[in-house]
């Protein structure tokens, strides 16, 4: 975990943000049209970029004679993965978007109540984890999801629906309903009963940041990525996953093969690295997708300081049609350190602990369960 301040994008206070973004977000707007106001549905506006219209187009070549993608960048964003219903436009004005990350930077750095739960947790801020404090990406669009056109997840199919309808999958994959067992006592399993229903990232075997699809972790949002002969490796800082997809146009594995991160097979398409990532062991389902996910990525890389990132997700199973978001990896500092969250992840044992103590002195007390 390391601070990467950037001229560019390091903001320390609230104040700083104006000033760090207008020149940026002032490249994305198209000079042949005018600035749309507040509001209004903005669908023939261009596409935004991480960086001005004026930057270099990216040539460099590995020794092979691919694209190099090679580097270290960040997800980190502001923008949300899906559209608030209540905003129509698919992009924000540059204003728009300066006021929205000047609040939420000021939120950011905002001190907890002391005596709550969230004052509990370690200060993010002191540590430079918080999205101000580092490189992220500036883009303008109100959702990363560009299909379907209104920025949000397509309808469920039958059960799916309600079996999604909780938020986040990843968060409700505990063990209890992958090991199939009852709670403590044979009675309904809770979250505290044993390690095995902690959530995944909790107890330090995977996190959403190393996908695939590669979403904003939250903090620690950053890659490296390495290019040889055959194969691209992708390194996540968040529980320091890694990825190497071979390049030869091999078949997917036979369908016994499954793995946490699915199993990704690459090709060039031109100058854009595509991504087919299956066989997910289905124990980390991404927004409550299925064992038969099918993630398709494709890295383009734009510039010295930017690489598009857009996925497709297919998951028939779950949706009803396929949908593909759109983000974009911004060039940070090196070398990622590693993420020895097992290593000093004493949260679960001292989690359970406080459960057990819970329920002896909730025996010992006439009246309570």
């Amino acid at each position: 975990m390391r601070i990467r301040f950037r001229v560019s994008a390091g903001i320390v206070t609230a104040g700083a943000v104006a000033i760090a973004l207008a020149a940026t977000l002032a490249g994305q707007q198209s000079a042949s049209k005018p600035t749309p106001a507040a509001g209004a549905a903005v669908a023939a506006a261009p596409a935004p970029t991480a960086r001005t219209s004026t930057a270099k187009p990216w040539t460099t070549k590995t020794p092979d004679g691919q694209i190099d993608l090679q580097g270290f960048w960040t997800n980190s964003t502001y923008t949300p993965l899906e559209r608030d219903p209540k905003i129509t436009s698919e992009y924000y004005t540059p204003e728009e978007f300066e006021e929205r990350v000047k609040r939420q930077a000021t939120a950011d750095l905002e001190q907890t109540e002391p005596g709550t739960n969230a004052d509990v947790h370690y200060d993010f801020a002191q540590f430079g984890l918080r999205r101000s404090l580092s490189a992220y990406s500036k883009n303008l669009r109100t959702s990363l999801i560009v299909d379907p056109p209104d920025g949000r997840m397509p309808p469920r199919v039958g059960a799916a629906g309600a079996a999604g309808a909780g938020g986040r999958g990843a968060r409700g994959a505990r063990g209890a309903a992958a090991a199939g067992g009852a709670g403590r006592g044979g009675g309904r399993a809770g979250q505290y009963d044993r390690v095995q229903n902690l959530p995944n990232g909790t107890r330090c075997i995977t996190s959403g940041g190393a996908g695939p699809p590669m979403m904003d972790a939250g903090y620690n949002a950053n890659y490296q990525i390495v290019q040889g002969p055959g194969n691209v490796l992708i390194l996540t800082e968040m529980i320091h996953d890694v990825r190497i997809i071979p390049l030869d146009n091999r078949p997917a594995p036979p369908a016994g093969y499954r793995g946490w991160m699915g199993y990704s097979r690459g090709r060039w398409e031109g100058n854009t690295l595509v991504v087919e990532t299956t066989n997910y062991n289905g124990r980390l389902p991404f927004r409550g997708s299925s064992a038969d996910l099918k993630v398709t990525e494709r890295f383009r890389r734009d510039s010295e300081e930017q690489i598009t990132y857009r996925f497709t997700v297919e998951d028939p199973s779950v949706w009803t049609r396929p949908w593909t978001a759109e983000s974009y990896l911004e060039k940070t500092n090196g070398p990622i350190f590693e993420h020895a969250c097992h290593e000093g992840n004493y949260g679960v044992a001292n989690t359970l602990a406080g459960a057990r103590l819970a329920e002896t002195e909730a025996a010992a007390t006439p009246g309570t369960k």
